[in-house]
């Protein structure tokens, strides 16, 4: 009898993980258009309680206390953690990829000193897979939140050899692992190969500078889920093999488009310490005259506009300042001018970042238009206004071979009838170098901080209109 009640209850376990696979899988499939992304949120926050649930009704759980006092403590960090503001979303991120590299890390570590020395080769080889990604991305990914965060410089850290020290660290961490594989009675082995991969952790991300941290962080959502697909494989796991290779294959997939969309490698991206901040003009050189407007100037040249093209960057986010574009939005096109916001891959901290910041302010999204579909159109724009991006509308990308982002995919503001950007200084964007744009004839600089530029802009264009 109690055999064929726990074969039902494996069965309806498996029922909810298969369920919840599905809900994970459509859950990745939605999130990557803006008009389903609700959907996809939903689909996988069901599929995570679905997963969680079936997890509690394991017959082999001895003991709920501890479970309940984890969930307990689960919640207390996580509430907390889901309020912060938009502005920092990429840091929150690169923290829950932390906390789920730790809880794989800690995961592999008991399994290994319940199993050893009784392991075999290959769920050894699975298990060191998962404790050295789940490690390193610990560290990188608490590298990356205080980057984010600006509690650490989001200047590259650099030394030298630091790229030969980084591959003596990981070659340790490999050499360790098959030690291990082939002598898993070695106990003392396991803390060394962990700490190594927490070191490198630290060390790979340190000499990367803020302008690839939206790179970064993918990528660490890639190591994430590699080692929870290596988790399910050594808890047997097929909801866990299937979820970690979905987080995976996506965060590398989002990589490579990440990297594209810079035209970088992964290497340049990893060990190139790109984002030191580079000499603007050569010794004794005076600095360019540069044409400012006033916000009157700029609500002039906006309402007399048929066609704007709005283009945000991470200076939008830090001043808030969606809402304030929303309200632009809505006067300018009460004035029956057409307005679209060009959207380019790698703008802001993290994937998809003014997506969202301009989905909360309720901007329809078919006015937000990606970097290839849109760059055709400025040339028979009236106004690009960009707000807050920097290295994105760099056109060095397009003309100096010298310049470290030569090469690099960029959106056309330069082409439009006029240019105004809103900027609170000429100092340089993330890669740390100077922009061009600035200094062109059909370019204005509206100096300021963009939430309250905005709202300036939108007072003049309601009084005019009134």
């Amino acid at each position: 009898m109690m055999t064929a009640e726990l074969a039902g209850s494996q069965v309806i376990i498996e029922l909810v993980y298969l369920i919840a696979s599905v809900l994970f899988i459509l859950s990745l499939k939605w999130m990557s258009s803006p008009t389903t992304a609700r959907h996809g949120i939903w689909a996988g926050e069901v599929g995570m309680l679905l997963a969680i649930c079936g997890t509690l009704l394991h017959h082999g759980i001895v003991d709920y206390r501890l479970i309940a006092i984890g969930l307990v403590l689960g919640t207390i960090i996580g509430v907390p953690l889901g309020r912060v503001a938009m502005t920092a979303v990429p840091q929150r991120t690169a923290l829950s990829h932390a906390f789920g590299a730790l809880c794989v890390t800690l995961v592999g570590s008991a399994e290994f000193y319940l199993r050893a020395p009784n392991i075999s080769r290959f769920m050894m080889s699975v298990l060191s897979l998962e404790v050295i990604l789940g490690g390193l991305t610990v560290t990188g990914s608490l590298m990356a939140a205080g980057k984010l965060q600006e509690i650490l410089p989001q200047r590259p850290l650099t030394y030298k050899g630091q790229n030969l020290v980084n591959l003596v660290l990981l070659v340790g961490a490999l050499v360790i692992a098959v030690s291990l594989v082939l002598h898993p009675e070695a106990r003392s082995l396991f803390p060394f190969m962990i700490l190594i991969a927490l070191a490198f952790g630290v060390l790979l991300i340190i000499p990367i500078g803020g302008a690839d941290m939206p790179t970064v962080i993918s990528l660490l959502n890639g190591y994430a889920g590699l080692s929870a697909a290596a988790m399910g494989f050594v808890l047997d796991s097929k909801l866990l093999i299937i979820a970690g290779a979905l987080d995976g294959s996506s965060g590398l997939i989002l990589s490579i488009i990440m990297s594209k969309a810079m035209n970088r490698s992964f290497t340049n991206v990893l060990f190139g310490a790109f984002g030191q901040v580079q000499t603007s003009h050569a010794a004794g050189e005076e600095a360019r005259p540069v044409r400012s407007a006033t916000p009157e100037e700029a609500a002039a040249i906006l309402s007399a506009a048929n066609r704007v093209i709005v283009v945000p960057g991470y200076g939008m986010a830090v001043a808030q300042a969606q809402h304030k574009v929303r309200e632009l939005y809505d006067s300018l096109s009460k004035r029956g001018v057409d307005v679209r916001f060009a959207i380019h891959p790698v703008a802001g901290r993290m994937p998809g970042h003014m997506n969202v910041l301009l989905a909360e302010a309720d901007i329809p999204y078919d006015r937000l238009i990606e970097m290839e579909e849109i760059n055709g159109d400025f040339p028979q724009t009236d106004v690009a206004l960009v707000i807050g991006a920097n290295d994105v509308t760099n056109p060095a990308a397009r003309s100096d071979a010298s310049s470290p982002i030569y090469g690099m995919p960029i959106l056309d503001v330069d082409k439009a009838h006029t240019a105004m950007v809103i900027k609170r200084s000429m100092n340089p964007g993330f890669a740390g170098i100077d922009n061009p744009l600035y200094y062109l004839d059909n370019t204005l600089m509206l100096f300021g901080d963009a939430k309250a530029f905005v709202g300036s802009i939108v007072r003049e264009l309601s009084g005019g209109h009134g």
